[in-house]
């Protein structure tokens, strides 16, 4: 049998501190934002800051207590506090029109930039005027998928820790060092210096994605410069790049989104970089 929630009034000091945390100027003041469902609660739980472990608080129904008691667990086992709440306080914390039961409290996690370039990264994802939480994660998430070593958000792109961004990255928030806050010219410049060639990503790039892997140009390390939803990548900036590439279209459509353009580029440059280092 479930136990009796010890947390039933949305009024409790530790849910409104909780509750504020959707908003920025709050969590940049916190320094923490919210990690809300299983799978990023489970993230958050098996994942160290340099100030300790990332979740400090969890909220929990008791019906989602009793689901993920592994998740519960490993969140009592990092020290975090952990409170039995009813669905309403839960419901009063998420952000989400479907709380899945678990709202976690979490320490910010950007690394960084100049500790990203001392490590030497391979593929970095640069995130330049990306102003969509849902895009930005995605993004993020891809990155993630396609072995990247680091993901880079420009002072110009959203906040890293909104709620919506920390939904869309499903977990991978928590897997690879984000640098944020960095100038796109910073961003740039830094990674040429530590010898990483530099694409935009623009459907209008003199060169072509195809070409590019057909000469045998992107089995070393690279960054992709990723633009804005609407508006692509001005002027300025695709000038600091080494090229500007697009992803050639075969079909009728008349674009990518973001975030398929962001996977098709990040995955050619995995493919391309595993095959150089094959024939190494």
């Amino acid at each position: 049998m479930d136990a009796a929630p010890e947390l039933i009034s949305p009024r409790s000091s530790r849910v409104s501190a909780a509750r504020r945390l959707a908003k920025r100027n709050f969590r940049g003041k916190d320094r923490l934002f919210l990690a809300e469902g299983p799978q990023a609660v489970r993230e958050a739980a098996a994942h160290r800051t340099a100030g300790g472990p990332a979740l400090v608080e969890l909220f929990a129904t008791p019906e989602a207590a009793d689901r993920y008691a592994d998740i519960v667990g490993a969140a009592r086992d990092t020290g975090a506090r952990v409170h039995l709440a009813s669905e309403d306080v839960v419901a009063d914390i998420s952000t989400t029109v479907t709380p899945q039961g678990l709202v976690g409290v979490c320490r910010f996690l950007d690394t960084p930039f100049e500790d990203i370039l001392a490590a030497r990264p391979a593929l970095v994802a640069v995130l330049a005027h990306v102003r969509d939480p849902g895009n930005a994660g995605t993004v993020l998430r891809c990155a993630d998928a396609a072995g990247a070593d680091a993901v880079v958000l420009t002072d110009a792109s959203v906040d890293l820790y909104n709620p919506k961004s920390v939904r869309a990255s499903v977990g991978s928030l928590f897997h690879l060092p984000v640098a944020v806050g960095v100038p796109v010219e910073d961003a740039v410049r830094g990674l040429k210096e530590a010898g990483v060639r530099v694409l935009a990503a623009d459907g209008a790039g003199e060169d072509d994605l195809d070409d590019e892997l057909d000469k045998g140009t992107m089995g070393g390390p690279t960054a992709w410069v990723f633009g804005n939803e609407a508006w692509g990548l001005p002027a300025e900036t695709r000038a600091l790049a080494d090229a500007v590439v697009r992803v050639p279209i075969h079909g009728r459509a008349e674009s990518l989104n973001l975030a398929t353009a962001a996977a098709v580029c990040l995955y050619a440059s995995a493919r391309a970089q595993r095959a150089r280092s094959a024939r190494a």
